[in-house]
C-alpha cells in the first residue's frame, strides 16, 4: 500500500490565504556575493524583470575573500536548519529578515527572495526546495548557516523528507494570532521523527489579535515542548528577529562528518538550466567534492564528471570545494541532460570509492496519485502545449506524462501528479508562464482491481476500468485509496465538519479538543472525495476557519462502477468517471441535465444518457427535441386524412435522419462541461 499511496493535501483547504503581490525573479552572476541586477532565471523560465534590487557588482577580490572566509570555518561552526510553518504564518518574510540580518541581501531589496516561482508568490506557498547560505559572526567567531526552504506541503512529502534529512534543526514558526493549524502539526511530526532540534518562534506578536498565552499553551499541549525559551518576533517589523540566529547557533547541533572520508552526498532537489543542464541541490555527509572529479549515482549507476560546485548566496556562487556538512549545488560537464536521471533522495559517491560508501536510506520513487488529462482548446495548438508540458517537466520529474487521444477533444496528455495541490500548481504554471489555453478533465485517482486468478492491477485512467458484463465475472475485488485526514476546526463548527465528512463516506477515528476553542478531528476519507470539491465545501461549512492535512492510509474494498456519457447511444470517451455505487445515480442525473443545456438542437432528436456496465444499465436520460417544420400549416382544419399522411411521412423521414445523421457537438460544450467538474 505504501508504495502506491502518496500522502496528499491541498492548501486550498486553508482559509487564510495571503493575497501577496506578484514579483518577478532576480538574476545573479555565478560569481556574485550578493543580489545583483535583474535576471531571467533558466530554472523558472520567467522573462520579467525587477530593478528594485541592484547593488553594484562584487569584484573578483571579494569573491576570493569569500572563499577564504568559508574555507576557514570548521564544520563545528556549520548550522543547517529549516522553517516549519503553516501557509501565511510568515515563513518567507522571516527568511527575508534573516538574509538581511546577515548581509546576504540588501534590506528591502526583493521581498520573498526564496520564492522564485510566480505561483509561489501569488499563492504564498513553496513548491521547489531552495537553500541559501549565510555568514554570521557570533562571539567573534564566523558561522556558516544554511537555510533550507522546504516545500512543506504533504503532496511533496518525499522531497520534504530529504530536505529535513539535510538539516540539524528547525524553526517551529507559529502565528500568534492564528495558533497551531493542520500543516504545522503534519510538518512538526515529520521533522521530529528525523530527530531535528526544535526552536519555537511566535510570529506576528505585534498584531492586535495576537494571543501569545493561548498559542504557547497549544504548543505545550499539542507537541509537548518546553516553551520557556520561545522567541517572540514580528518578521514584518523585524522585532525580536536578531535573537533567532544566536539561538540557532546555541541550540541546533553542528552537522557531523569527516571531510577526509570517502564522498557521501545526498540529492535534495534539482532544476534544469538551459545552458548547464540539470543542476543538483546536494548535502555533503562525508568527504569533499571538487570540479573535475567523477561521481556515480547509487540508484541509476550513471557516472558524471563534476563541472562546478558552489553555494547559493542567494544566487549560485562557485566555490573550489564543498565539504562535509555543507549544502550547495553542483552541475556536471558534460551536463546531465535528462531531469529523470536526478532522483531526489539518491546518493552519490566518488566512482573510485563506491565500494566503501553506503547508500543513504529513505530513497523512494515518486508515485502519481491524482490524474488529469489536458487538451488544447484549439487542436492546432497541440504542438505548443507539448512544448510547454515538456519544459515544465524538465524541472518537475515527479509528473508522469503520456500522450492520449480523444474522439471528442482530439490529441492531449494524460498527466499524473503527487496530489491535488501538485496538479493545481502545474495547471497554473501552464496558464500563467506559457499562456496555454487548455481543457482539463476532472481529477481521478488510481483504483486497484484484484482478479480471481490472483493477479492485481492498479488502473489510473477511468477508461481502463473494467465494466463490461463479462469482466464482472472475473473480478474478485475492487478497491479505492483512502487517506487519514486531520482537520483543525473551531469548536462551533465541529458538527458541520462531521456532517460533511460523513456525507463524503468518511469514517470517524478521533476527536481531540486541545483548547477550549479548537478541536482536531481525524477521519478516514476516500481520496476521490478529496480530489473533487471537498476543500471548497470544508471552507464553506466553517466560514473559512478550518485547516486540513492528510496522509496515506490504505486501499479499501468498495462497490465501484464506471459512469459513461452516451449521445444517441454512442459513448463520449472524454466524459468518463469511476464512482461509488451510492453516488452514481445522483451524478448521472446531474451530468445528463447539465450536458443537455450545453448542446444545440438539431434536425433530429438527440438522446443523452449516462450509463454503467458498458452502456447496458442506463441511470439517467435527457432528450433534446428536434427542430420541426409545421407541414400541416397549408391544410384546411377538416382535412384530417391528409394531415395524418403528411405527419407520418415526416415521422419516417426523422427516423431515417436519426439513423444516418451524426451529432455535431461544439468543443465549447465540452469545455464548459469540464470546467464545472
Amino acid at each position: 500500500m505504501q508504495q502506491w499511496l502518496r500522502p496528499l493535501a491541498h492548501h486550498a483547504s486553508t482559509v487564510h490565504r495571503s493575497p501577496t503581490a506578484r514579483y518577478s525573479c532576480l538574476r545573479f552572476s555565478s560569481h556574485s556575493l550578493a543580489p545583483r541586477k535583474p535576471f531571467e532565471h533558466a530554472q523558472y523560465g520567467s522573462t520579467r524583470r525587477n530593478a528594485s534590487s541592484a547593488p553594484s557588482p562584487q569584484s573578483p577580490q571579494d569573491a576570493q575573500a569569500l572563499e577564504r572566509r568559508i574555507a576557514a570555518i570548521p564544520i563545528s561552526n556549520f548550522r543547517n536548519f529549516c522553517v516549519i510553518a503553516h501557509v501565511d504564518h510568515g515563513k518567507s518574510t522571516l527568511s527575508d529578515r534573516l538574509l538581511e540580518l546577515t548581509g546576504t541581501i540588501t534590506p528591502g531589496s526583493n521581498p520573498q527572495i526564496l520564492d522564485k516561482l510566480e505561483v509561489e508568490r501569488t499563492r504564498g506557498i513553496t513548491v521547489k526546495a531552495q537553500t541559501c547560505s549565510m555568514l554570521y559572526t557570533h562571539r567573534d567567531e564566523d558561522y556558516l548557516l544554511h537555510l533550507v526552504d522546504t516545500p512543506g506541503h504533504v503532496d511533496f512529502r518525499a522531497e520534504v523528507s530529504r530536505s529535513y534529512a539535510s538539516c540539524g534543526g528547525a524553526l517551529l514558526l507559529v502565528d500568534a494570532s492564528q495558533g497551531i493549524q493542520a500543516q504545522t502539526v503534519a510538518n512538526f511530526y515529520q521533522a521530529f521523527s528525523q530527530g531535528l532540534e526544535m526552536v519555537t518562534v511566535l510570529n506576528k506578536v505585534d498584531l492586535p489579535g495576537a494571543d501569545v498565552k493561548r498559542t504557547l499553551e497549544q504548543i505545550e499541549n499539542t507537541f509537548e515542548l518546553d516553551t520557556s525559551g520561545t522567541l517572540q518576533v514580528s518578521a514584518k517589523t523585524g522585532m525580536g528577529v536578531k535573537d533567532i540566529l544566536p539561538t540557532i547557533i546555541e541550540r541546533v547541533p553542528a552537522p557531523s562528518g569527516d571531510e577526509n572520508a570517502p564522498l557521501q552526498m545526498l540529492l535534495v532537489d534539482s532544476w534544469y538550466d538551459n545552458y548547464k543542464g540539470v543542476i543538483l541541490l546536494v548535502r555533503i555527509f562525508q568527504g569533499t567534492i571538487r570540479a573535475g572529479e567523477k561521481v556515480t549515482s547509487f540508484v541509476t549507476g550513471r557516472t558524471y564528471i563534476v563541472g562546478e560546485v558552489g553555494i547559493m548566496y542567494p544566487a549560485q556562487v562557485a566555490q573550489p570545494t564543498l565539504r562535509a556538512g555543507q549544502v550547495g549545488y553542483i552541475h556536471f560537464n558534460p551536463g546531465m541532460k535528462k531531469s529523470s536521471e536526478a532522483k531526489v533522495g539518491d546518493t552519490y559517491a566518488h566512482t573510485a570509492s563506491m565500494s566503501r560508501v553506503q547508500q543513504l536510506p529513505g530513497f523512494e520513487e515518486p508515485k502519481a496519485m491524482v490524474y488529469m488529462s489536458a487538451y488544447p482548446t484549439h487542436t492546432e495548438d497541440f504542438a505548443k502545449l507539448e512544448d510547454s508540458v515538456h519544459e515544465l517537466t524538465l524541472n518537475d520529474r515527479s509528473v508522469t506524462v503520456a500522450k492520449e487521444s480523444s474522439l471528442a477533444l482530439g490529441a492531449g496528455f494524460r498527466l499524473g501528479f503527487l496530489g491535488t495541490l501538485h496538479a493545481s500548481v502545474f495547471e497554473d504554471r501552464l496558464r500563467q508562464e506559457h499562456g496555454a489555453n487548455i481543457m482539463i478533465t476532472a481529477p481521478s485517482v488510481p483504483y486497484r482491481v484484484k482478479w480471481k486468478d490472483g493477479k492485481e492491477e492498479v488502473l489510473s485512467a477511468p477508461g481502463d476500468f473494467p465494466d463490461a458484463p463479462r469482466d464482472a465475472l472475473k473480478i474478485d475485488e475492487l478497491a479505492e485509496p483512502f487517506v487519514l485526514a486531520t482537520i483543525t476546526v473551531p469548536q462551533e463548527y465541529v458538527g458541520s465538519v462531521m456532517t460533511l465528512c460523513q456525507s463524503s463516506r468518511g469514517s470517524h477515528k478521533e476527536t481531540t479538543s486541545f483548547t477550549a476553542a479548537q478541536a482536531i478531528l481525524k477521519y478516514e476519507l476516500p481520496l476521490a472525495a478529496l480530489a473533487k470539491n471537498f476543500f471548497g465545501l470544508l471552507k464553506g461549512a466553517t466560514k473559512g476557519y478550518a485547516t486540513l492535512d492528510y496522509e496515506d492510509a490504505r486501499f479499501q474494498a468498495a462497490p465501484l462502477e464506471k459512469l459513461q456519457l452516451l449521445i444517441n447511444r454512442e459513448p463520449v470517451d472524454a466524459i468518463t468517471q469511476v464512482v461509488h455505487q451510492a453516488e452514481s445515480q445522483s451524478i448521472a442525473k446531474r451530468w445528463a441535465r447539465e450536458f443537455r443545456e450545453l448542446i444545440d438542437r438539431q434536425l433530429f432528436e438527440i438522446v443523452i444518457q449516462v450509463a454503467t456496465r458498458a452502456g447496458k444499465n442506463v441511470l439517467a436520460r435527457e432528450t433534446l427535441r428536434a427542430y420541426r417544420k409545421d407541414v400541416t400549416a397549408k391544410l384546411h382544419a377538416a382535412d384530417v386524412s391528409r394531415r395524418r399522411k403528411l405527419l407520418e411521412k415526416q415521422k419516417e423521414g426523422r427516423k431515417k435522419l436519426r439513423a444516418v445523421g451524426n451529432v455535431q457537438i461544439e468543443q465549447s460544450a465540452f469545455q464548459k462541461f469540464l470546467s464545472k467538474r
